[in-house]
């Protein structure tokens, strides 16, 4: 449809200017044209409409229903019955007579024989025997002791001696106790403390960034330039490297 209608625009639009231009006058052109014959108008072409193509409808199937098959009915078997079969009747026989036990009187028990009591004789008791007294013995006379006088023993003079003079003892003058450290709160504070310690090493700088560290962290640096670690406890005194080596100055 825009197609047509595009191509009818067209056709109107190529009429119309040929009837504009067909009615200005040429100037300026010698010798003068004959004027042209009048052109016709010109019919638009009426389009061609088509009829429209009908559509084919689509043919509707029905689904095909899924048929199962019939499940089989199993019917259960039907029970032979089986008739009764006859109980014979017991054979009746009369109870058999028992005779009674036979029961023989008791045997007559003997008393048993009486005798009579044996006659004990009492015990012979005799009589204490006498005892003897104890014969007397005269008391024995001890003779006294001999005393013998101890003998003098004769003790030597002791040998004289002269006495030893001792010699006095060497005089020592008395150990000034050290001045204390100085208390140490930042890290202000250890910067006078670590120029001391490392004024005497072979790397200064490096001695003070170590000793600043372990200032830093045990609040203390030991006086002196060498030694006397133990003065600020373990913290600076087994403070280690990477490497397993001292690490305090």
């Amino acid at each position: 449809m825009a197609l047509k209608s595009f191509l009818l625009l067209a056709t109107i639009l190529l009429v119309t200017t040929k009837f504009v231009y067909a009615d200005v006058p040429v100037t300026g052109t010698y010798p003068p044209k004959a004027p042209l014959a009048p052109v016709p108008p010109v019919k638009p072409p009426t389009p061609v409409v088509k009829p429209p193509v009908p559509v084919p409808t689509p043919v509707y199937k029905p689904p095909t229903p899924v048929v199962k098959p019939p499940t089989p009915v199993v019917k259960p078997p039907t029970p032979v019955i089986k008739p009764p079969v006859p109980v014979p009747t017991p054979v009746y026989k009369p109870p058999v007579l028992v005779p009674p036990p036979v029961v023989k009187p008791p045997t007559p028990v003997p008393p048993p024989a009486y005798k009579p009591p044996v006659s004990v004789p009492p015990p012979v008791v005799k009589p204490p025997a006498p005892v003897p007294p104890p014969a007397y013995k005269p008391p024995v006379s001890v003779p006294p002791p001999v005393v013998t006088p101890p003998a003098p023993v004769k003790v030597p003079p002791p040998a004289y001696k002269p006495p030893v003079t001792v010699p006095p003892p060497a005089y020592k003058p008395p150990v000034q106790p050290s001045p204390p450290m100085p208390p140490v709160k930042s890290l202000k504070d250890c910067t006078p403390l670590c120029d001391t310690r490392c004024s005497l090493h072979s790397r200064p700088n490096i001695c003070k960034r170590a000793c600043m560290t372990c200032c830093g962290r045990c609040k203390c640096v030991p006086p002196g330039t060498y030694g006397n670690r133990g003065k600020c406890g373990k913290c600076y005194a087994d403070m280690r490297t990477r490497g397993n080596k001292y690490k305090c100055p």
